[in-house]
């Protein structure tokens, strides 16, 4: 077999993706997540009386202890792959990607596994965060003022 008849086959049997179909399942996703988040905030103020800002707080704290928690029992990754991405919001991903890597190299120890480890996945979500800010910062600062 050379190689354009592999890639033939590899065609041939690699699954379609249906990119409109996911996107919007990703966006539904997204949005239930922050709809979610809006409610728990609502909650803490109005019933609780907790301050607007300790209530955003605490809505970034109850999102990031529900992904990693959701992630340590296995739930997380089996959500991923039905909701296309749109459980990747920038607190869930970054949650879900220290969890699952410090759970992947506990067995390391918690220097070398745990510690070394618990930004490798991580670590590209930051970069790319600051490169994103720096750029929508110099869109901001060149087109709106």
């Amino acid at each position: 077999m050379n190689k354009e008849e592999y890639n033939e086959l590899v065609k041939k049997v690699t699954p379609k993706e249906h990119t409109f179909k996911n996107c919007f399942i990703a966006f539904v996703v997204g949005g239930f997540i922050g709809v979610l988040a809006t409610l728990i905030h609502e909650v803490l103020t109005k019933t609780f009386g907790v301050s607007m800002d300790d209530a955003a707080i605490w809505v970034i704290i109850i999102l990031i202890g529900m992904s990693s928690l959701l992630t340590g029992l296995g739930f997380f990754d089996d959500w991923f792959t039905k909701s296309k991405s749109g459980l990747l919001i920038p607190i869930t991903g970054f949650a879900h990607s220290m969890t699952s890597s410090s759970l992947e190299y506990k067995k390391e120890g918690l220097i070398t596994g745990i510690g070394a480890n618990t930004f490798k996945l991580a670590g590209s979500v930051i970069l790319y965060g600051i490169i994103a800010a720096f750029l929508f910062t110099v869109i901001k600062v060149v087109f709106f003022l």
